[in-house]
């Protein structure tokens, strides 16, 4: 039988895992959980780490079962690739191997008023500052200013530092430290791709800056080793699996891009889940984005190979809207009913939805956007709402993609896209429309555990995927055309523009922050609720 490389898909939303054919790419067997979020105070996102890999362990069993089902001898997996969530922060204690805390989700807003702490410090109060080293604005989106909380206010993360128990990670860290041994030996690393999302890594020297980690306080003995997206990193200390290498880690985007095959500089490609992310190859040389996107390292395919790059436009909130749609309103029942709805009303009728619930990412990277609805009458129901929710994810995706081809000169002529989302073909459809380009959707969609499964299979002392351009496997794909005129275009999206407007500097926090941090907000009072009662008046 042609040798099996298998994928951890750890999403924001659910844990995926997939086995691939390393011949022909083929999905083999997989399994998937989803993922609890708490939100414990408003704007706040958190998941239990011990909850992310029990739901590992569980992919893992019950694909090993499936494969056993149907007489597949598990021992065919010739290694394993991890991809992650970015961004997202944990902090463990490697003696007890016990998280510290929960961890805090790349949307998570907490730390809007430490960010704006740092950007009025930073010369000319620029939100660019660190950009010349991390290729990032400082943002609430990205590690280290949660990190920064943590420290700052969970006293288990700042005694665990003290005592020189504390490890950091993002996702991709904690699932490889668990797998391979955990407090018994367990290996503490991270890739390119995931340590370029930090805002402590320079995408110049590929490693920590010791300026970066001053800046931002962070003692460097905490962090992960970082190491290339494709090497054995240690092998598989339990489950079915044991002795199995885990050769390959990438951060979710990046592993898209590689499982979207963009390995030449100008390749493109957009990935529709929990949020939306374009991601356009640069080649071996950063490029810096006079536009509002972010600077990224797409991936190192082995110790000794060089680092490519990649542009990146991040919208936050794509499939969350459907997800906040069914969970918090009650509007579908579940994520494919919004595309019965949409297309039952045809039209949004006017209808604008800014899914800014954590601000806003790129081109604005403004986080004091929040969401809103407008352009609402008599007429406007669930079935408009609907469309225009899907008409955001589409409109969100204009904005980035415009960004993207300003600054790189060469307007992209299709869009080949990704992820959960792209099942909704009348969202396919929308896009093609709203961009004014072809959208091409591979047959088999699971591109982000593709991308992991490669980077595994090729890796030094596995190498049973070869990433030559001659050997790639041939994907099957399906093509959605633009139907509608290009001043209808031109006028809808103009109006979204105007939205997103609207949806600027909502929130504001006082200039005044509290000793752990944390700004207090303006409008804090519920409605109805008075500051302080009114004067009683006397009787006459």
């Amino acid at each position: 039988m042609d040798p099996l490389v298998a994928a951890i898909d750890q999403g924001t939303s659910s844990t995926r895992f997939l086995v691939f054919n390393a011949k022909t790419a083929e999905v083999i067997s997989q399994h998937q959980v989803e993922i609890n979020q708490s939100f414990p105070k408003e704007g706040w996102v958190e998941e239990d780490p011990k909850e992310i890999m029990q739901s590992v362990y569980e992919c893992m069993e019950r694909t090993c079962e499936k494969l056993c089902e149907r007489n597949i001898d598990v021992s065919n997996i010739k290694a394993v690739g991890v991809t992650n969530q970015r961004e997202t922060t944990l902090v463990w204690d490697k003696e007890t191997g016990e998280p510290l805390y929960n961890a805090i989700v790349w949307l998570d807003l907490r730390t809007q008023s430490t960010v704006e702490r740092l950007i009025n410090k930073a010369p000319e109060i620029n939100k660019n500052h660190l950009k010349h080293k991390t290729g990032l604005p400082i943002s609430t989106y990205f590690s280290a200013v949660k990190l920064r909380w943590l420290l700052d206010n969970v006293d288990e993360v700042a005694q665990a530092v003290m005592s020189e128990r504390a490890m950091f990670g993002t996702v991709d860290s904690w699932i490889i430290w668990c797998l391979t041994g955990g407090r018994n030996g367990g290996v503490h690393c991270t890739d390119v791709s995931n340590a370029s999302r930090t805002m402590l890594f320079n995408i110049h020297t590929m490693d920590w800056d010791p300026e970066l980690c001053r800046y931002f306080d962070v003692p460097m003995e905490i962090l992960p080793k970082v190491r290339s997206s494709s090497e054995i990193y240690g092998y598989m200390k339990s489950t079915s699996l044991a002795g199995v290498p885990i050769s390959g880690c990438l951060g979710d985007q990046s592993a898209a891009l590689v499982g979207q095959m963009c390995f030449k500089e100008g390749q493109a490609k957009n990935t529709y889940g929990t949020g939306c992310f374009l991601l356009r190859h640069t080649g071996t040389k950063p490029v810096m984005s006079d536009h509002g996107l972010l600077t990224t390292v797409a991936y190192k395919m082995g110790k000794d190979e060089p680092a490519c790059y990649a542009l990146e436009g991040s919208v936050a909130i794509a499939g969350a809207v459907v997800r906040w749609l069914k969970d918090n309103m009650g509007i579908v029942k579940s994520s494919s009913e919004i595309e019965t709805l949409a297309a039952a009303a045809g039209s949004s009728y006017g209808c604008y939805f800014v899914p800014a619930f954590s601000g806003l990412y790129a081109p604005y990277w403004e986080p004091s956007a929040r969401g809103i609805i407008c352009g609402l009458t008599q007429f406007t129901n669930r079935n408009h709402l609907a469309f225009a929710a899907l008409e955001a994810v589409c409109f969100q995706t204009r904005e980035i993609l415009d960004a993207m081809n300003q600054d790189s000169g060469v307007p992209l002529t299709q869009l080949k896209v990704d992820g959960g989302m792209t099942a909704n073909r009348l969202l396919m459809q929308l896009q093609a429309d709203i961009l004014c380009i072809p959208v091409v959707r591979p047959t088999m969609s699971e591109t982000t555990a593709l991308g992991a499964a490669m980077a595994a299979g090729a890796a030094e002392g596995v190498e049973v995927w070869n990433l030559s351009p001659d050997h790639l496997p041939h994907v099957t794909s399906e093509k959605y055309e633009p139907q509608i005129n290009l001043e209808e275009s031109e006028f809808r999206f103009a109006r979204w523009k105007k939205a997103v407007q609207k949806a600027m500097n909502w929130e504001t926090t006082e200039p005044c922050c509290n000793a752990n941090g944390l700004g207090k907000k303006m409008n804090s009072t519920p409605w109805g609720v008075p500051p302080t009662p009114p004067p009683t008046r006397a009787d006459p």
